[in-house]
């Protein structure tokens, strides 16, 4: 059962006992991402993220880094459009010794300009690694040709250019503006029981930032079309559909849907665009989900000169599905892969961690295992079909890497 708890200053904590291991994996979840940034300073988040591992006022990088070893513990941490997380997993003696030099890392980090420069290197290697995979960057494309200019479509790492322009007083301010109580859920599960609250309200429960944090206001789905010339192999295609915001009340719907459409090896795009056609050795679809918007995404790779085809065959593949809908089987599989692949997630102190604070960050409530999968036996033909003509009767975006055409 999950608790969960306000500190006095706003900050929540929620913790789940699991009784039945022997680690503890505590995460510090701030409700910011690239959307909360502005043209001036996008890719601040993430480079935000890398730095709170680069030294604090009493422990330098090197001492972060062996204090997890030493214990034989795992830190790391993430950034997404929505909200960055710190986490550590450890044995259950040492979760006091981690929630501390977390706390450390949050509250005492120094952006030494050094260790800054340094970071911005690395960093810059980064995006260069990114913008050297189009499999990979075809999709910020198609965030900017979904979203426009909104910072639903900035990409996570920003860019070179404003990567460079970033300072200690750039840093302090972004945490002063953002990592305010409000934001930060601390999510803890494992080996612990509930008295373990107080111990995180005695490093988390008393601070107060008071910022001015960026305005975001609610994206619009646009379609635009963004074609990028590059010497690859191959053609990199990515289609965009308006999709359902994460607090939807047919999300389910949409999920087993786009399982069936495009989210596994026995999916229609698979079975008619590689196994039939053998146009593509990749191709999928997947759904995102965001606090007000939402994007379905399909994605396929082939020889330049094989594109209309491959066009043709998506197109087609997706003007079956909308009219016919899942057969019974299908909804059947979908169903029961969805139900297994959730439960099988949970099997790590991480999984219960990550899906905690997700849900407190995000929904701000808590539906139990048995819920979410009597949910899941509820959707129906009809809903589906409603979730499938709501999505695809509208003008999708579109984004291409791919090497002159002829």
């Amino acid at each position: 059962m999950v608790e969960r708890h306000h500190c006095k200053n706003g900050v929540r904590v929620v913790l789940e006992p699991i009784k039945s291991v022997r680690s503890v994996t505590i995460g510090v979840w701030v409700l910011t991402g690239s959307i909360n940034e502005n043209e001036n300073n996008n890719g601040i988040s993430h480079f935000l993220e890398h730095m709170l591992f680069k030294g604090t006022k009493t422990r330098t990088p090197q001492d972060i880094a062996e204090a997890f070893d030493s214990i034989g513990g795992q830190v790391n941490a993430f950034t997404s459009k929505e909200y960055t997380c710190f986490y550590a997993r450890v044995l259950d003696t040492h979760k006091e010794y981690a929630l501390e030099i977390l706390a450390d890392m949050f509250f005492n980090s120094t952006f030494d300009e050094n260790e800054m420069e340094r970071e911005k290197k690395v960093v810059s290697e980064e995006i260069k690694m990114y913008e050297d995979t189009p499999d990979d960057i075809v999709h910020d494309l198609l965030a900017r040709a979904s979203f426009g200019k909104h910072a639903l479509g900035y990409p996570i790492l920003g860019t070179d250019q404003h990567l460079q322009l970033f300072t200690p007083e750039t840093m302090h301010s972004y945490v002063y503006n953002n990592y305010t109580p409000e934001n930060v859920v601390v999510s803890v599960a494992g080996n612990v029981d509930t008295a373990f609250i107080k111990t995180v309200e005695t490093y988390f429960g008393s601070y107060q930032y008071d910022g001015h944090r960026h305005k975001v206001d609610n994206p619009v789905f646009i379609a635009d079309n963004i074609n990028r010339v590059k010497d690859t192999e191959q053609a990199h295609l990515c289609l965009g559909y308006e999709g359902f915001p994460i607090d939807h009340d047919n999300m389910y719907s949409l999920i087993i849907a786009n399982n069936v459409l495009g989210g596994s090896m026995s999916s229609r795009l698979f079975q008619d665009v590689r196994e039939k056609q053998g146009l593509a050795y990749s191709v999928f679809s997947y759904h995102s989900s965001f606090l007000g918007a939402g994007l379905l995404t399909i994605y396929a790779g082939t020889g330049k000169d094989q594109l209309p085809k491959l066009r043709t065959v998506i197109s087609d593949t997706i003007a079956k599905f909308v009219e016919n809908g899942l057969t019974d089987k299908e909804l059947k599989n979908s169903k029961e892969q969805l139900k297994g692949s959730m439960m099988l997630s949970m099997e790590s102190t991480n999984s219960h961690m990550s899906r905690n604070a997700k849900n407190e960050l995000l929904l701000h409530k808590h539906r139990s295992l048995d819920d979410m999968i009597a949910e899941i036996d509820a959707v129906t033909h009809e809903s589906v079909k409603e979730a499938i003509n709501q999505v695809f009767s509208k003008k999708h975006a579109e984004a291409l890497i791919a090497p002159e055409m002829n």
